[in-house]
């Protein structure tokens, strides 16, 4: 005689279950679920008459396996108290007690429950449910921040958690969008996809019979892409400029925009005198920035690797002078 614990996942389609799982639900003495669980239509497409039982006991379940085979059908969440009880009834007084998986989670499929999450947020959440794409702006800036300083000081132990924070954002303005109803309303699912398939299109050599030599080739064919991109959507011959985002901070922008003028072989002299104030400062950090380059150097890095050590140092100089 046997207990057998039937585990499945509510990330996947109710009924999707391996055949071993099939096998033992049909050949169990008893199979007992839960009223209202999910996986029920589909038992009763297999034929298949379960006990329903309000709430299972712990006790109960272990005295009947003891006479027959019993398969208990788990919540899709886990029943991690009924089946601690069940450890604890068994350890004494032994009995065959297997806990069958009879479907598993892909990889990713911890992204539905963030989905549900945020759905259930934005309807029940007051705070959450007044956000806008707008009011959202300063959240995602603030996430994305945090993310580039717990890289650059290393702590990629806090990685993960900032990393959650940024796809929350994602999750957040899609569900947003999600409940417009003309034709800029889309679903964290048309996110995916527009993203899947700008991968899959900008990497040929990989998805398609294109050769290339090298990382180099594969960055010159990632350009022309974009550039036909751009030229398809814009329906005319499209600039190397257009996306540069124009918003971001001032020595990445400067660092883009080279890296864009560099690529079509615009002439260097197209940098000369910017500054059209009397000022040269401006021109000055521009030219920084390229020289930032030509040494293999990202001069909005530089900067905040150098603000950090004046961080630091203020913060030693504080301390010093409380101790006086």
């Amino acid at each position: 005689m046997s207990l057998t614990l039937l585990a499945t996942t509510h990330r996947v389609a109710p009924g999707l279950l391996t055949w071993r799982a099939w096998d033992a639900l049909r050949s169990a003495s008893a199979v007992r679920v839960r009223a209202g669980h999910p996986l029920l239509p589909s038992l009763a497409d297999a034929g298949i008459v379960p006990e329903l039982v309000d709430e299972p006991d712990a006790a109960l379940l272990v005295a009947d396996a003891r006479r027959a085979d019993v398969l208990w059908i788990a919540a899709p969440e886990g029943d991690e108290a009924l089946m601690r009880g069940i450890g604890h009834l068994v350890v004494d007084d032994p009995l065959d007690v297997e806990v069958l998986h009879g479907s598993y989670d892909l990889p990713g499929a911890r992204l539905l429950d963030l989905v549900s999450v945020m759905d259930t947020l934005r309807r029940d959440c007051p705070w959450d449910r007044k956000q806008t794409h707008a009011t959202l702006v300063p959240y995602l800036l603030e996430e994305a921040y945090e993310v580039i300083d717990t890289i650059e000081s290393g702590d990629y132990g806090a990685l993960r958690e900032e990393l959650g924070d940024v796809l929350m954002q994602v999750a957040f303005h899609s569900v947003v969008a999600a409940e417009r109803d003309d034709e800029t309303a889309f679903t964290i699912d048309d996110v995916a996809g527009a993203i899947v398939d700008k991968l899959v299109r900008r990497h040929p050599h990989v998805f398609a019979d294109v050769t290339v030599s090298g990382a180099d080739e594969v960055n010159a064919n990632w350009e022309q892409i974009k550039a036909a991109e751009r030229a398809e959507k814009s329906g005319e011959e499209a600039s190397a400029l257009d996306g540069v985002p124009m918003g971001q901070p001032a020595l990445s922008l400067a660092a883009q925009l080279q890296r864009r003028a560099a690529r079509m072989d615009a002439p260097p002299s197209l940098a000369d005198d910017l500054a059209d104030t009397g000022d040269d400062l401006g021109e000055r950090l521009f030219a920084l920035v390229r020289e930032a380059a030509e040494r293999g150097l990202d001069a909005e890095s530089e900067l905040r690797a150098v603000s950090r050590v004046f961080r630091d140092r203020v913060r030693a100089w504080e301390r010093g002078n409380r101790s006086d």
